[in-house]
């Protein structure tokens, strides 16, 4: 049986010598790789470079790492960041597989797909930074514009008032409502 995707592998022959092992290397691109805070770009390609060895009971186990570029926006300063991440990944495919804990062994091939998808989501920086020592949002660049119902011109603004960033705006207008 040929394999259906780049990620599917054909262990056939691992299977026929217990302790056999196989090296595996691939490039895919897998979509919809995301979190609330980072994500894989669509068209990035995902690389896993794995070694298959099969054991017991008719199981394969991959051990190996996945690599993937993201994206995603700094927690402090809300500026664009990037990295790559690097997962180690040490899993078992078995034809009977246990729900959370093995991935299944079907026919003879094993689709590292679903193992790859798991090992970057949870690679995923859940609050990336820009840097260590960022310090948040910047209130020069984010000067106050006049709303449209102030006049312009007539009053001169207060220089000892610090601006304010306009992403806080939206609070500005629950407190309004809070009388």
């Amino acid at each position: 049986m040929a394999p259906k995707h780049q990620l599917e592998l054909h262990v056939a022959e691992l299977l026929r010598h217990l302790g056999s092992q196989a090296g595996f290397e691939a490039t895919a691109v897998l979509d919809g790789l995301a979190t609330s805070t980072a994500r894989v770009p669509s068209h990035a390609p995902v690389a896993v470079s794995v070694t298959a060895e099969s054991t017991a009971n008719g199981s394969v186990s991959v051990n190996g790492t996945v690599r993937a570029p993201w994206v995603g926006e700094c927690r402090r300063c809300l500026e664009p960041v990037e990295g790559e991440l690097v997962a180690e990944v040490g899993e078992v495919f078995e034809t009977r597989p246990v729900e959370g804990e093995t991935y299944p062994l079907v026919d003879e091939m094993v689709d590292l797909e679903p193992m790859v998808r798991d090992a970057v989501l949870l690679a995923l920086p859940l609050a990336p930074l820009c840097r260590d020592d960022c310090p948040g949002p910047r209130p020069d660049a984010f000067p106050v514009e006049p709303e449209a119902d102030e006049p312009v011109g007539e009053a001169e603004p207060d220089a000892a008032a610090p601006r304010r960033d306009p992403r806080w705006a939206a609070l500005d207008q629950l407190s309004e409502g809070d009388d």
